[in-house]
């Protein structure tokens, strides 16, 4: 990295494009640049520790022509009809160029003995149509997606770097400031196009799915500096994580074993709920039955899985090494289970080529809100859905005629760090307020 010291322990360099985030979003956005472009891509965390490598159910796709009604009513049907049509057409169509495309990576979606893909299904899927890699679809995807990555000459990865900022004049992004978390060390990165790809706001809750460094940065930049910021109370909460009494990241039990047969069963074995209804639904029927029996949690039942012993074993090795690990001998007793946030279906408010409402700034993956989701997202569609539109958004950029910035802004560096200062201190005593709350 070239970069220049214009006071202690502050640089600034230049690249072409800056990714902020190195999860599917982020990284398929790097891959679809141009060769010519100089990109840094940053992670706040480990290179590896985006939500992507956790995704476990798998990548929706389009069967066949006669499934185009089907998936598309699916995926409004979740998003309580707020969905974007013509957002969710879009990403149906890309459907299945982009299955082919991660096959071409190197991508073991399961196949049977004519290699032809197998499906599986989830909740409010009227149909199988998801396509998976045993039970850590996103990590297989990710880690090839990642080898793709670090071929590109003209990528740079930076890890443990946080960004704090935008740099913007007159509703135009030039830049961001990024702090390197090891050293404190401040980089004004100039940049012709940024890339808001952080993620959600799992971070934010005492229970979720999500990494902790998930805290929703790029919403919170875009509403600092005006950018149009949409449905930031669309959250979404997965119904089924293992339960545990300890804070930090919960497991998820993918909406894939129910898919398989796995039913949701009260204190007495009863099944309460149909398991294959929307999330938000299932949700809202095990907090009702957990606050009817008072108590923390209900049961997964996953002695009901078609195929049994070889079909959990075939297609859920993780889950089964991690209930095994607490305890829990799934093929012969309930795991307890009970929701926990899980995904974010608002964010920066972009469109069909990831743009934002202001000029060279672009939001794509869980950051965004492109209008695909509606109000609860249909699973398995989330991998797809930052697939598919960062790749627009990196042939957006591609395309753009704007050139280089001509410079940056002049910084009162002295003010912006005591309002940094400030920020944090603010944010200590919220953290703090809500803790003692959850006591």
């Amino acid at each position: 990295m070239e970069r220049k010291e214009i006071r202690n322990n502050v640089f600034q360099t230049e690249y072409d494009v800056l990714i902020v985030g190195a999860g599917v979003a982020g990284m398929n956005c790097a891959m679809h640049l141009s060769a010519e472009s100089r990109i840094l891509m940053i992670s706040k965390g480990g290179i590896r520790e985006s939500d992507s490598y956790l995704a476990q159910g798998g990548i929706c796709v389009l069967r066949d022509e006669e499934d185009f009604d089907g998936y598309f009513e699916d995926t409004m049907r979740a998003g309580h009809y707020e969905n974007d049509p013509a957002t969710v057409r879009c990403m149906i169509e890309n459907s299945r160029d982009t299955i082919n495309a991660l096959s071409g990576l190197g991508v073991r979606f399961e196949r049977d003995n004519h290699n032809s893909l197998l499906y599986t299904r989830e909740g409010a899927h009227s149909r199988s149509r998801i396509v998976y890699h045993a039970d850590c679809t996103g990590k297989e995807i990710a880690s090839h997606m990642l080898k793709e990555v670090k071929k590109r000459e003209n990528v740079e990865i930076l890890s443990h770097a946080t960004m704090l900022d935008l740099i913007t004049e007159e509703n135009r992004c030039l830049g961001a400031v990024v702090r390197i978390n090891k050293t404190g060390e401040l980089l004004l990165v100039k940049a012709n196009a940024v890339v808001l790809a952080t993620g959600g706001v799992g971070g934010l809750y005492r229970h979720s799915t999500n990494f902790r460094t998930l805290t929703g940065d790029g919403v919170a930049v875009a509403l600092r500096h005006g950018v149009k910021v949409e449905h930031p109370d669309y959250v979404q909460f997965h119904p089924t994580t293992l339960y545990s009494k300890g804070r930090g990241r919960k497991f998820l039990i993918s909406e894939s074993v129910r898919g398989e047969g796995a039913r949701l069963i009260d204190s007495k074995g009863e099944r309460f709920v149909n398991e294959l209804l929307p999330r938000d639904v299932v949700t809202e029927a095990i907090r009702k039955k957990m606050a009817e029996e008072g108590s923390e949690f209900v049961r997964l039942d996953l002695s009901t899985v078609k195929g049994g012993e070889e079909t959990l074993n075939r297609h859920f090795p993780s889950i089964m090494r991690r209930c095994k690990k607490e305890g829990y001998d799934i093929l012969r007793e309930p795991v307890p289970v009970v929701p926990a946030q899980h995904y974010f279906m608002g964010g920066v408010k972009s469109d069909l080529e990831g743009r934002t409402s202001m000029k060279n700034l672009y939001a794509v993956g869980e950051t965004c809100c492109n209008g695909v989701h509606g109000k609860n997202r249909l699973a398995s569609n989330s991998l797809l859905e930052a697939i598919i539109f960062a790749k627009r958004a990196a042939e957006d950029i591609a395309k753009s005629k704007n050139g280089h910035t001509e410079g940056l802004p002049a910084l009162d560096l002295d003010a912006y760090f005591n309002y940094r200062k400030r920020q944090e201190e603010d944010k200590k005593a919220v953290r703090r307020a809500i803790e003692n709350e959850d006591e």
